[in-house]
C-alpha cells in the first residue's frame, strides 16, 4: 500500500489544549476567499453557519486520530468559552472563537456529463486547525443546508454516516490516502430519503478538501475574473500543498503532473484491495490524491471484475474494472480546466497531452508493483530493474482464476500466503487455498508456475508469508459488516460501530475473537444494495 499523509506516530508532542485557542485556527482558504471577494468579487465559497441539530449524541469518537492531532484525553467532553461543548460544535449547533465556517463552491462532471455548479451542499468547513500533523481542515458532513444545497436538506443520515466513518478509517488502516473521520454524532431528527431516517454528522479531517471540481468551476466561467481566481487557486494549492512545485516554469502544468501521479497510485491502491468507490465524479476527486466522499462504496466479496457497487449506476460506468480508466478521464477534465493557465498549449496542445500520457506509465507501474507484492514476488534483479512482464502475467492469471470461480478476493490473497512452494499444489498443506477453486486443475497448473517463480528468486515460504500478510488484509469493511453495525445503531446500540472501528485500524493483524470478520460473507449479504443515497 502507498504511504499515507500521517506523521511518524513515534514522535508524539505534548497534547494541546482543547478547545484550541483562536490563534490555532489558520483558516487559509477562508482568508483567501475573503481576499478574492474583495479584489475580484468572486469568492471561493460562502461564509455560513450550520443548522441546529436537536438532541445530538456521540455515536463514536476517534481517539487515535485525536491523538495524532494533538488533542488531549477526553477531548470530546471538553467545553470552551461560554460553556459551548465539543458535541455542540461538531454538530453545527455552535462555534468557538477562531473558526471561520464556510461552504465552498465547485462544479463538475457527474456520470460523464457536465452538471454545472455544485458545491458543499451538505458539508460545512469549520476551519483549518494547526496540528502536529500539519494544518488540517475540519469539516462537518450533514450539518444542514447551505447556499449550494440545490433545494436539498443538507443532512446526512445515520446509515450513510456510519459507512463513511468506518470506511475512511478502514482505508487509513490499509495505508491508502484518505480523508479521515474524527467523530460521528447522531440525532433523532427525521430525514426523508427512500424512507424516513434519522440525522447524523460526520466530522471529517483532511489537509484539504479541494477537488477537481473546484478548478472546473472557475475555468468553466469565461469571465477573466474567474480565470484570475483559477490562477490564484493553483498558486494557493502549490504554496500550501505542493511546495516542491513553487519554482516550476508553469505551476498549472506541474500541478497537473503531480496530481496525475498521486491519482495513478490511488487507483492502484483501490484496485489492489478490491475497493469500489461507486461515484467517481470529478467533484469527488481530491486534488491531493485522497479517497474522498464515501457513498455507495464496497469491497469485493466474490471476485467479479465488472462488479458495480452503486445501485444507481445503471450503465456500470464506475465498476471495479473501470476505475483506473475513469481516473484518467477525470484527469483529462482537470487538464481541460487548467488550460487557461497554460498559454503554451494554445500553440502546442501536445505539452498537455504529454503529461496526460504519462498516466499510461505511472498507473501500470504502480499496479504491477502492487499485484506482485500481493502474490509475494520480488524483482529477480537485486536493483529492481528486471522486466516484470512475466510476473505481471502470473498475477493477472491468478485474478483470472478468481474471476472464473467467483472466488472471494480478500480471502484468496490472504490464504495464498500459506502456499507451500516445496510441495505439490494438491498436497494437504495447500488445501486451504486450493479448495477455494472449483477448477482444481486450473489452479494446479497456475500453482506449478507460481512455485517455479518463487524458487527462481530463492524465496523462503515463511518470509514470503510475512511480506504478503503486510499487504493482503485479513479484514476489510464488507457491506454486511457495516449493515450489522447500522442496524444495531438504529436501535440505539453503538457498540458494533466502535468495535469495527477498532478492528479496522489493524486490518493486517489477526485479532482474537474476530474470526467471523475474516470469514466469507453470509448469504444475506448478496441482497444488500447501496446507492447514491447511501
Amino acid at each position: 500500500m502507498s504511504e499515507t499523509l500521517s506523521p511518524d506516530l513515534g514522535a508524539r508532542v505534548t497534547p494541546s489544549a482543547w478547545p484550541p485557542a483562536p490563534e490555532r485556527w489558520l483558516n487559509r482558504l477562508a482568508q483567501r476567499s475573503e481576499t478574492l471577494h474583495a479584489r475580484l468579487q468572486v469568492p471561493l465559497g460562502t461564509s455560513w453557519e450550520g443548522d441546529p441539530m436537536p438532541q445530538p449524541r456521540w455515536v463514536a469518537v476517534n481517539d487515535p486520530l485525536a491523538q495524532e492531532m494533538g488533542l488531549p484525553a477526553q477531548w470530546h467532553e471538553a467545553a470552551g468559552p461560554d460553556g459551548v461543548d465539543t458535541l455542540a460544535v461538531l454538530t453545527g449547533n455552535a462555534r468557538w472563537p477562531g473558526m471561520a465556517p464556510m461552504a465552498t463552491v465547485y462544479s463538475g462532471h457527474q456520470f460523464g456529463h457536465w452538471a454545472g455548479q455544485l458545491g458543499d451542499g451538505r458539508a460545512l468547513l469549520l476551519g483549518e486547525l494547526d496540528t502536529p500533523m500539519g494544518p488540517q481542515e475540519i469539516q462537518l458532513k450533514g450539518a444542514g443546508a447551505t447556499p449550494y444545497s440545490r433545494r436539498a436538506d443538507g443532512r446526512a443520515v445515520l446509515r450513510s454516516s456510519i459507512r463513511e466513518y468506518l470506511c475512511s478509517e478502514a482505508m487509513h488502516g490499509l495505508g491508502i490516502p484518505t480523508t479521515r473521520a474524527l467523530a460521528l454524532s447522531a440525532s433523532p431528527l427525521a430525514v426523508r430519503r427512500e424512507s424516513f431516517e434519522t440525522a447524523a454528522v460526520v466530522t471529517r479531517v483532511a489537509p484539504s478538501f479541494l477537488r477537481f471540481g473546484h478548478f472546473e468551476h472557475f475555468s468553466h466561467h469565461r469571465h477573466p475574473r474567474h480565470h484570475e481566481v483559477l490562477a490564484d487557486l493553483v498558486d494557493f494549492v502549490v504554496t500550501h500543498h505542493y511546495p516542491e512545485l513553487q519554482d516550476a516554469p508553469n505551476r498549472a502544468l506541474a500541478l497537473l503532473d503531480a496530481v496525475l501521479q498521486r491519482t495513478a497510485r490511488l487507483m492502484a491502491d483501490w484496485q489492489s484491495v478490491g475497493f469500489c468507490h461507486g461515484v467517481m465524479n470529478t467533484d469527488n476527486m481530491s486534488i491531493l490524491g485522497l479517497t474522498i466522499d464515501y457513498g455507495p462504496f464496497g469491497f469485493l466479496d466474490a471476485f467479479d471484475p465488472e462488479h458495480i457497487c452503486n445501485h444507481s449506476d445503471d450503465q456500470g460506468r464506475y465498476s471495479w474494472s473501470n476505475q483506473p480508466q475513469i481516473g484518467y478521464w477525470n484527469l483529462r477534465a482537470l487538464a481541460q480546466a487548467l488550460l487557461p493557465l497554460i498559454p503554451e498549449a494554445q500553440d502546442d496542445p501536445q505539452v498537455v497531452v504529454d503529461v496526460l500520457q504519462t498516466y499510461e506509465t505511472h498507473f501500470p507501474q504502480a499496479m504491477t508493483e502492487r499485484w506482485c507484492a500481493k502474490i509475494g514476488l520480488r524483482p529477480l534483479s537485486g536493483d529492481g530493474s528486471a522486466d516484470r512482464t512475466d510476473d505481471q502475467r502470473l498475477a493477472l492469471d491468478f485474478l483470472t482464476l478468481l474471476a472464473r470461480g467467483r472466488v472471494d478476493f480478500t480471502i484468496a490473497f490472504r490464504r495464498l500466503a500459506e502456499f507451500r512452494s516445496d510441495l505439490s499444489p494438491d498436497a494437504p498443506e495447500n488445501a486451504r487455498i486450493r479448495d477455494l477453486f472449483l477448477d482444481r486443475e486450473a489452479f494446479d497448473a497456475w500453482a506449478v508456475r507460481y512455485a517455479q517463480r518463487l524458487r527462481a528468486e530463492q524465496s523462503v515460504d515463511a518470509e514470503r508469508a510475512v511480506r504478503m500478510n503486510r499487504v493482503n488484509p485479513l479484514y476489510v469493511l464488507r457491506n454486511h459488516m457495516a449493515e450489522t453495525a447500522i442496524r444495531q445503531a438504529q436501535r440505539g446500540d453503538d457498540s458494533e460501530v466502535q468495535r469495527l472501528h477498532r478492528l479496522l485500524q489493524h486490518p493486517f493483524d489477526a485479532q482474537p475473537g474476530c474470526e467471523a470478520d475474516a470469514d466469507f460473507p453470509p448469504s444475506w449479504a448478496q441482497s444488500i444494495e447501496v446507492s447514491c443515497s447511501s
